[in-house]
């Protein structure tokens, strides 16, 4: 019998793989810091209503530019709304779309554009969107927002295709800085 020839070198580390180790990384340093609060005692400015509007401008004023229209979900890092807006011509189910999002990418703490490979099938959190009863999205265009380092909040963008949502989110937590 015949062996097949050797195939190619195995592809490097996947996206899910990266996301996976991060993600554990993360989660170590995150739990480690409850239970020592020493870690740090730096007071962080919460995210304001201000930021969030400037966040919903800048999403928008992205969007308009390419011709979308969106709707724009801020929360804060409770999960609280803290600003929403629909343009008109935005479909309608873009408003939830937007706000799971954003709730996705505060729950995991990552973009949702990285976290789509994990839940496909022999991903990471194949089973997570059905195991939980909460309002996740595994679709691009939610961003965690951090400031100094700590999670402050979530925006999410709906209406346009995943890498449009995903791109006018970052435009806007570029804006806010």
């Amino acid at each position: 019998m015949r062996r097949p020839a050797a195939g190619p070198a195995p592809p490097a580390l996947s996206n899910t793989h990266n996301f996976h180790a991060n993600f554990q990384a993360n989660l170590h340093a995150n739990i480690h810091a409850r239970r020592n609060p020493l870690v740090s005692t730096t007071a962080v400015a919460p995210l304001t209503t201000q930021d969030a509007e400037i966040l919903v401008t800048a999403a928008r004023r992205a969007a308009e530019a390419a011709g979308t229209a969106v709707s724009v979900t801020v929360l804060d890092a409770g999960g609280h709304l803290l600003a929403f807006r629909r343009d008109d011509r935005a479909v309608l189910i873009s408003g939830e779309t937007s706000t799971r999002k954003a709730y996705t990418a505060l729950q995991l703490d990552a973009p949702t554009a990285d976290l789509v490979d994990a839940v496909q099938p022999g991903g990471l959190f194949h089973t997570l969107p059905t195991a939980l009863d909460r309002p996740l999205l595994f679709i691009a265009g939610g961003v965690p927002l951090r400031r100094a380092g700590r999670l402050i909040g979530a925006i999410g963008v709906g209406g346009g295709t995943p890498q449009q949502d995903h791109d006018f989110a970052t435009a806007a937590v570029a804006e806010l800085g």
